[in-house]
């Protein structure tokens, strides 16, 4: 396939996301730039971006690779998005638009919508553009794309299981929005704490490949994992 030069980065990263890559495995500039259809130079400036993002690191003697994180680097992960998420919506309260405020109902009635009429498979994605598009609301560019690379690495390390109750977690999804709405930051960060919480009860690490389990292996020490499935 042939796609644009700028686009490089996120085409690999999707790939490595999606599991097309083994964590480990090399990557070689002739072979992706073969692959996307671009010259090797995107590529190279590509896995450079990749390895500041860790899903890339250079070994010696084989160059860059898939990387392969470690139990403690995916829980981590989990961490840091509980700490930011509400930290996000808290900002959003006080700084997001009446256009920021027009997509995020906008998707809450959609996702409600959906959850009544048993379309389950919609409603991930509609999940992954709320959250996008409240970290945008935030109004800080360094949190937004700090999140959406939490996103990434959480989608490439876990699976996560469908909610129990989808209708529970859009009508958190409401409360958040209305919170934001009025500006109140405490209650748009308290909400969205026990929202992350929840989701991050049915996420469970991925072996995709048939990683060794000594390399990644389900934690003995999950991050907040008590909280009710949503």
């Amino acid at each position: 396939m042939r796609i644009p030069a700028h686009s490089v980065c996120t085409a690999i990263r999707d790939d490595i996301v999606a599991g097309v890559y083994e964590r480990g495995g090399r990557l070689t500039e002739e072979l992706l730039a073969r692959r996307y259809g671009v010259s090797r130079v995107p590529v190279r400036e590509a896995l450079r971006t990749l390895e500041a993002e860790g899903f890339v690191v250079t070994r010696r003697h084989a160059g860059a690779c898939v990387a392969e994180p470690t139990e403690q680097e995916a829980a981590d992960l989990l961490e840091m998005r509980m700490l930011l998420e509400p930290l996000g919506a808290a900002r959003a309260a006080q700084r997001r638009t009446e256009a920021h405020l027009k997509v995020l109902r906008g998707l809450v009635r959609l996702g409600q919508e959906r959850s009544r009429r048993g379309h389950s498979e919609d409603l991930r994605s509609l999940g992954g553009w709320f959250h996008e598009t409240l970290a945008q609301a935030s109004g800080s560019p360094a949190l937004t794309s700090t999140l959406a690379q939490l996103r990434h690495k959480i989608a490439w390390m876990y699976s996560v299981e469908a909610p129990a109750n989808p209708a529970e977690s859009w009508a958190e999804h409401g409360g958040i929005v209305d919170a934001v709405a009025r500006g109140d930051s405490e209650r748009a960060r308290a909400i969205t704490a026990l929202h992350t919480e929840r989701a991050t009860a049915v996420h469970r690490l991925r072996f995709p490949g048939g990683d060794r389990p000594d390399r990644v292996r389900s934690s003995q020490h999950p991050v907040n994992m008590t909280g009710p499935r949503h």
